[in-house]
């Protein structure tokens, strides 16, 4: 069974990493944690692990763990937790620095030539001052000791482990200086190292405080699409109208939605007509008509007038829970990007504990005092930075995976994210993904004496008992221009071929250039010109006749969308191959094709073919995206590196898919290309500065530079540079909320 846990505890990369060691001593594969939203996502077997067992070996491991809730209440209590966090930190910050500075001012004034009253300046009078004014800094900042020393305990050593050893061995030294000063060693006030002791966890205070607030604006198109859904509905029960909480809401409901109301639901409107504003599913900006049949969905805004609806899916089984769920879904996986990370992390911090003992060592069997390897040693724990190795492809698809939902794409995972990026060719459905799906009327050619508007009026007529959609669509043209279709004496449809119709006593035929031949009618060269000229562009000519007297022609083409042409240009300029994969004939199908600038066409394909279209296409070393609408393109969705699903597809397509279009704009292909490259370059940009950092961080913090040019870095710079490096990559993947969709 699948199954998600809320963690907590974690404060960096080797946090998760602990997390999934833990889970996988228990014989679970594949375990993910997703250090950001805290959460663990798991698959196991019920009959060889028990939830007990899962709970008690992350416990074991130091963290904290229970069930995980819904995507939307869960945003609410981490936002809630988050901003009471906030507060938390920036009390913390300000007792720390206030009491800083008076403790600077005791241990380093001197250096500025300061005022110092004389009874304070003793030397034993003056280290006890400062060990006052130090313990209260460590104990309002305790929880990085706490933390430290736990996992420490457990053998899961994080980045508290190492605030904790360094603040804690200057600490220990400082008193360990105020006890030979007390023996009459007054040299050793200048070896105190309680400023450093309290530096440490302040500077991290200070660099987690910036760090949260620069982090709560990645998640921040999440947590617009959860406040889109209103806390309370107006429902109409024993035929009185009241309020309930959102919770209390049930399918099949009456529901009253007032203008500049957002749906509480997904329903179906009753009454009322008016303009929504489905932005926040689509990111289309201009409203849609709506009235009475049809459909609507929680979040979007009801701009003009009042709306009764009935509900159908209320809760998580509303599309904007859906979307959530996919958002965090896709915000907890892991890109294959990170794997590197994730082995560094593993092992990080326990080298660098190890590294700080060397550092020691060394430097005293070097020759040089106590004071100056002790302070190499600690340099190197606090200056060390997991976290940002931790948050580099977390915080990037946080982001990246907001931005996509935010313009009406959603993305399932973060490997699909990566992979999209990667994609060499895109292979099209035709119907619905390339075109409109729908056929409609593109020539009317009237023959005789009859005009181009009673031909309309009168083939509507003759086809309005049909159920064919070629037909449908030529009374749909007609009614949309106003013209009276008249209801017709009798009907019979021909399979294959046509229709028969009578009206008003006389016979009418309406079919291809077979019916016409069937009857009798005369098919002049003149008429098959016509019929091939409009064949070859891709359409369906249908011929109308009077008794025997041919009426004229009118020609229907399921057209291409607006978007697919610029979207298939877009393609091609990032390199990335168009196919369009169809079941028509060979000469509709290029048709088309040629009209959207489609190169190669696999045309009269079988549905189970278009699967092997995909894996031949695989097999010739492409990495291949397929986009699709129908159920007959699931197999192809599912064999596919990428499968990109319009939303107005069939559920199963849309639950094959790893990438769905909420607006069904084909150019949203190309968009979500790009996006991937840019979050997948921003990933590497703050992988690269994570490990440059430490690269050169850690053997500067060692004091490689001290022999060379003398050198050092001071303890306390070092855990400032420690807190700079994580606030970089977070302000590195804040800048994909600038990312512009062409």
């Amino acid at each position: 069974m699948k199954k998600n846990y809320d963690i907590t505890g974690m404060s960096c990369a080797a946090c998760s990493a602990a997390v999934e060691r833990a889970v996988k001593s228990l014989g679970i594969t594949d375990p993910k944690v997703n250090l950001l939203s805290g959460v663990l996502s798991i698959e196991f077997d019920e009959s060889v692990v028990s939830e007990n067992d899962i709970f008690t070996a992350v416990k074991k491991a130091g963290f904290g763990i229970e069930h995980a809730r819904s995507a939307a209440e869960k945003r609410r209590v981490l936002r809630e937790k988050a901003l009471y966090e906030q507060k938390n930190l920036f009390f913390r910050l300000i007792l720390s620095v206030c009491i800083m500075i008076v403790l600077m001012y005791f241990s380093m004034g001197h250096m500025f030539s300061l005022p110092l009253p004389s009874f304070l300046a003793k030397p034993a009078v003056l280290a006890v001052i400062q060990l006052v004014l130090t313990l209260p800094i460590l104990v309002i900042n305790r929880s990085y000791f706490i933390n430290g020393t736990k996992h420490l305990f457990a053998k899961t050593p994080n980045m508290d482990s190492l605030i904790c050893i360094g603040s804690f061995a200057a600490l220990l030294y400082g008193i360990f200086a105020i006890i030979q000063i007390f023996m009459g060693n007054h040299h050793y006030i200048h070896d105190l190292y309680f400023e450093t002791a309290a530096m440490i966890p302040t500077l991290v205070t200070i660099g987690k405080y910036l760090e949260g607030r620069s982090k709560s604006g990645t998640s921040k198109a999440l947590d617009l699409l959860i406040d889109l859904t209103p806390k309370n509905a107006t429902v109409i029960r024993d035929g009185i109208e009241k309020e309930i909480d959102i919770s209390e809401l049930l399918e099949n409901d009456t529901v009253i939605v007032k203008p500049g109301a957002n749906f509480p639901c997904d329903g179906i409107i009753l009454s009322g007509e008016s303009y929504v504003d489905e932005s926040s599913l689509t990111g289309e900006s201009m409203p849609v008509y709506k009235a009475k049949g049809d459909t609507v969905n929680a979040g979007t805004v009801n701009k003009n007038s009042c709306l009764t609806v009935s509900a159908s899916k209320v809760g998580d089984e509303t599309v904007i829970s859906a979307i959530i769920k996919l958002v965090e879904q896709a915000s907890g996986s892991k890109a294959p990007i990170s794997r590197l990370a994730d082995k560094i992390s593993a092992v990080f911090v326990p080298v660098v504990i190890i590294i700080s003992i060397l550092t020691c060592a060394i430097w005293l069997i070097a020759g040089e005092q106590i004071e100056f390897a002790f302070s190499r040693a600690i340099c190197v724990l606090v200056i060390s930075c997991p976290c940002s190795l931790g948050l580099a492809t977390p915080l990037a698809v946080t982001v990246g995976t907001g931005v996509a939902a935010s313009n009406g794409i959603l993305i399932k995972s973060a490997e699909k994210l990566e992979q999209i990026g990667h994609v060499s060719t895109v292979l099209f459905d035709k119907t619905g993904t390339l075109t409109n799906g729908e056929p409609v009327v593109t020539d009317i050619i009237p023959h005789g004496d009859i005009t181009d508007t009673e031909l309309l009026r009168l083939c509507a007529c003759i086809e309005s008992m049909s159920e064919h959609p070629l037909g449908a669509s030529i009374v749909k043209e007609a009614k949309s221009r106003n013209l009276d279709v008249s209801p017709i004496d009798s009907y019979q449809a021909i399979p294959g071929k046509g229709l028969y119709a009578e009206m008003g006593g006389e016979k009418y035929i309406g079919g291809n250039l077979d019916l016409l031949k069937l009857n009798n009618i005369v098919v002049t060269d003149e008429l098959l010109s016509t019929f091939e000229a409009l064949s070859s562009g891709g359409k369906t000519p249908l011929f109308f006749a009077k008794e025997n007297r041919l009426l004229g022609c009118i020609a229907v083409s399921d057209v291409s969308k607006p978007d697919s042409k610029a979207a298939v240009k877009a393609l091609k300029e990032m390199g990335v191959q168009s196919v369009m994969i169809t079941g028509d004939n060979e000469n509709t199908a290029k048709a088309i094709a040629s009209s959207i600038g489609i190169d190669q066409v696999c045309s009269s394909v079988t549905p189970d073919e278009k699967e092997k279209y995909v894996r031949k296409y695989k097999q010739g070393g492409k990495i291949v995206a397929m986009c699709g609408d129908g159920i007959n393109d699931s197999p192809a969705l599912a064999r596919a590196d990428v499968g990109i699903s319009v939303s107005k597809g069939t559920d199963i397509a849309i639950e094959t898919a790893d990438i769905i279009l909420m607006n069904s704009d084909m150019y949203s292909v190309p968009r979500v290309i790009a996006l991937s490259r840019a979050t997948i370059s921003n990933i590497k940009l703050s992988l690269f500065w994570a490990l440059l950092y430490n690269s050169l961080g850690i053997p500067i913090a060692a004091g490689v530079l001290y022999p060379l040019w003398g050198i050092t870095l001071n303890p306390m710079i070092g855990a400032a540079a420690m807190s700079l490096s994580s606030i970089c990559v977070v302000i590195n993947a804040l800048r994909l909320k600038r990312f512009k969709f062409n």
